[in-house]
């Protein structure tokens, strides 16, 4: 697998048979350790747009070739390569990767899209992915051709930051075009085989995949032979011709590009080249461009694969077509169930975590009440203690008192306490002749009392009868 660094360096390499890709941060000059694959190791100028991302694509620890990606087109603006042994075989294994994304990911390696659904954030929204191309009628045309790298290179090639749309009639046109073009005519006229520099680009169009992945208006080779006797070479290729493969000089592709780009340092000998190399290169590539094999006739391959071609194409379009189809179903299908897996898991963790979180603080509350009880036992037993002698105090004060309060007592008052007894029984006879005393006396008031109404009434009576009954003798 590849594995990318967003915006970090120096971290270690995935081990094995994995590739790597690594994002070069702003505080790094060019693409780091992947500046080898520019003449004198000094990357293109010109690219400064901020959604310009440069990519070392590496493999088994080691750099395999560079990639300038563009994140608002979803596609690579150029690959910078080395032309290394063709690999016989060619295996696709198609990878993304997840930082360019989510930078704050803990991924580091490129891996399945269908492996990290649900697990990188904004997954392709600074990248293209599988799904883009597949029923879109394009495929995924790589920069730089796996056909053109040994076998230990291939599995760098194949991440879609090295893809861009492609027809499936223009994809092949165009690896057919680079690979003979590199292996025919630049190849064997670059006396340095290892100083032969080569940028594969596109410029992007306004056309979308699905109004995501730009599809490229225009493909473009540029070679750089740095070596004496040296020699540079532009090719462009149309989106809308695929037969097309015009040569150029590379000051004239560089005017097709954006403004103020410079591909190679020092113009790659462009300035002084041999004239005699060159009109060889400009003859093979004009062979090419007419259908001839470089140094061999191209009648007997025509003869042995062009029908054969055209009949496979035929029959096997509608099962590509149906294949296509059935691989974007299943990486749906794919992306659902991790989906689904993971809204099932993100809510039986929240509910266990919310009863982990209510028992913690059911446990919590019952230690801080038990704490608390077991605090306040020994202020009880303090407080117990402390009342206890305070009581006993109180109880010595109240004696004392008492105490005092009886020795205050006057001696004439107990005296007087004393004889109560003896002055009331002496007493009595004289209580007694009182009594009898005032009882006589009483007795006495009352006969008197008696006899003094009595001679009142005798008095009103004789009066009475003075006035009122006549007078006659004293006999009557």
């Amino acid at each position: 697998l590849c594995c990318t660094q967003w915006r970090q360096t120096g971290l270690p390499s995935a081990p094995g048979s994995f590739s790597q890709g690594r994002v070069v941060g702003d505080d790094e000059t060019g693409f780091a350790e992947c500046n080898m694959f520019f003449p004198g190791q000094v990357p293109p100028e010109g690219f400064t747009e901020p959604f310009h991302v440069k990519i070392c694509q590496q493999y088994n620890k080691e750099p395999r070739f560079a990639t300038l990606y563009s994140t608002k087109d979803k596609i690579p603006l150029y690959s910078a390569f080395k032309y290394t042994k063709a690999a016989q075989n060619e295996e696709e294994n198609w990878l993304v990767e997840p930082q360019i994304d989510d930078p704050e990911n803990d991924l580091r390696e490129m891996v399945h899209e269908a492996n990290i659904v649900g697990t990188v954030a904004n997954l392709g929204a600074n990248q293209a992915l599988t799904s883009d191309y597949v029923g879109s009628g394009y495929e995924r045309g790589l920069l730089n051709p796996s056909l053109l790298n040994e076998e230990d290179f291939q599995m760098a090639t194949y991440t879609l930051t090295n893809a861009v749309p492609l027809s499936p009639s223009l994809s092949k046109s165009w690896h057919r075009d680079i690979r003979r073009v590199v292996e025919q005519a630049l190849v064997p006229h670059c006396s340095k085989k290892d100083h032969l520099y080569l940028l594969a680009g596109a410029i992007p169009s306004s056309v979308r995949v699905k109004g995501k992945v730009s599809v490229p208006e225009t493909l473009w080779l540029a070679a750089c032979c740095d070596a004496p006797e040296g020699w540079s070479l532009g090719l462009v290729k149309k989106m809308n011709d695929e037969n097309s493969l015009v040569d150029l000089a590379v000051g004239e592709l560089e005017k097709q590009l954006l403004a103020g780009v410079h591909l190679f340092k020092g113009n790659c000998g462009e300035d002084n080249q041999s004239q005699g190399k060159t009109e060889a290169i400009l003859q093979a590539v004009s062979q090419i461009r007419s259908g001839e094999q470089v140094g061999i006739s191209d009648n007997q391959e025509a003869k042995d694969s062009s029908f054969v071609r055209k009949v496979a194409g035929i029959i096997a379009t509608p099962f590509i077509k149906i294949l296509e189809v059935v691989i974007y179903v299943f990486v749906e299908l794919v992306k659902f169930v991790f989906y689904f897996l993971w809204l099932v898991i993100k809510r039986v963790g929240g509910t266990v975590l919310d009863g982990v979180y209510s028992l913690w603080n059911g446990v919590v509350s019952y230690l801080k009440a038990i704490s608390m009880v077991l605090i306040s036992i020994p202020y009880d037993v303090g407080r117990v203690i402390v009342n206890i002698f305070l009581g006993f105090l109180q109880i010595v004060q109240d004696v004392v008192s008492l105490t005092y309060s009886i020795l205050r007592i006057p001696v004439g008052f107990v005296l007087h306490l004393a004889a109560f007894p003896y002055h009331s029984i002496c007493a009595i006879p004289s209580v007694l002749r009182d009594m009898a005393t005032g009882i006589g006396g009483t007795f006495s008031l009352v006969i008197d009392a008696t006899a003094a109404l009595l001679h009142g009434f005798y008095y009103l009576a004789g009066h009475i009868v003075k006035r009122f009954v006549p007078k006659g003798s004293s006999d009557d």
